[in-house]
């Protein structure tokens, strides 16, 4: 997300973006759970290879995308 300050984001907006940035990080959550049990799978099949670094170098996006959606609600909980 671009470097905005949410209190000069309008309510309406804050509302829409926190909807669609909770869909995507559940959907992300999701999908890097299931990356991280293939992965723990292929090390005991395989071994260990490059591949599995993904989940782990997907993370931050996750906790950085969990941490923009506390901002959201704390906004929109100040408005009240």
């Amino acid at each position: 997300m671009k470097n905005n300050k949410f209190s000069e984001i309008s309510t309406e907006k804050l509302l829409k973006n926190e909807k669609s940035l909770n869909t995507v990080s559940y959907i992300f959550a999701g999908a890097l759970s299931l990356l991280f049990v293939i992965n723990i799978f292929l090390v005991f099949y395989k071994g260990f290879s490059v591949s599995n670094i993904i989940p782990v170098a997907l993370l931050p996006i996750f906790i950085l995308n969990m941490n923009t959606l506390k901002e959201i609600k704390k906004e929109l909980q100040s408005r009240e």
